[in-house]
């Protein structure tokens, strides 16, 4: 059994050892991991040129009463009372079109909250991913796959390259099939209760809600993750 003294760092070290080892294996106690260490080493990886959301709260501010704030929010999540809100939708110039790029914005504490959870996950998914994929991985770049490609290439034994892209992928993910893989993995309910009220959040635009029922949360730093995850 894990020492309560340990680092996060460590216990998701085992978390992922468990994971590589046992790629069959469900993680029913993880929910615990989401404490103040993680949150605050989470909070100091935000942008500080961040956009704020519906809450109008920048890190500059958060960070004024960062232990109050960290206190409060831990309480609202393990008690289960932690509700997100709707991501703010703007939109930004788009190259060679008059409609403007969708850009969705997160609420600060959302943003930590799914930037904490991304970290518990990454610990198993990141040993499930094949090699051959690169995007929105840590430590990977479109650099590393432009040059596992280039080695390929030049193995001489290629005769067809395919480019394919997956139209509005973000916004078309099924969520509960979604919810179901990750079932595979994932058995504590406390942890897939969360991800379902992100995926359930929504967007507000103009002062007015819309409900999720497709799509991962736009602009969410959880959504990359997620939407590996399905495709894996």
């Amino acid at each position: 059994m894990p020492r309560n003294d340990e680092s996060v760092d460590t216990k998701l070290r085992r978390i992922a050892e468990k994971a590589r080892s046992d790629p069959k294996a469900r993680f029913t106690s993880l929910f615990h991991l989401m404490n103040e260490e993680l949150l605050r080493g989470c909070f100091e990886g935000l942008r500080e040129d961040a956009a704020s959301g519906i809450d109008g709260v920048t890190k500059e501010q958060y960070r004024v009463n960062l232990e109050e704030n960290l206190s409060d929010v831990l309480g609202r999540l393990h008690r289960m009372a932690y509700i997100p809100q709707p991501v703010e939708r703007v939109y930004i110039p788009k190259p060679g079109s008059e409609k403007g790029r969708p850009l969705g914005i997160p609420a600060l504490e959302d943003k930590l909250v799914q930037a904490g959870m991304v970290k518990i996950l990454q610990a198993i998914y990141e040993q499930d991913f094949i090699d051959d994929s690169y995007g929105f991985r840590p430590k990977r770049s479109c650099h590393d796959a432009l040059r596992a490609l280039s080695q390929t290439v030049e193995s001489g034994r290629v005769h067809h390259i395919v480019e394919a892209d997956i139209k509005g992928y973000f916004d078309s993910v099924d969520q509960d099939r979604l919810m179901e893989f990750l079932a595979h993995r994932i058995a504590d309910k406390r942890i897939l209760r969360y991800i379902k009220r992100f995926l359930k959040a929504g967007i507000q635009e103009d002062g007015c809600h819309r409900a999720s029922d497709r799509g991962v949360p736009q602009g969410g730093v959880i959504s990359p993750l997620l939407s590996n995850i399905y495709l894996h």
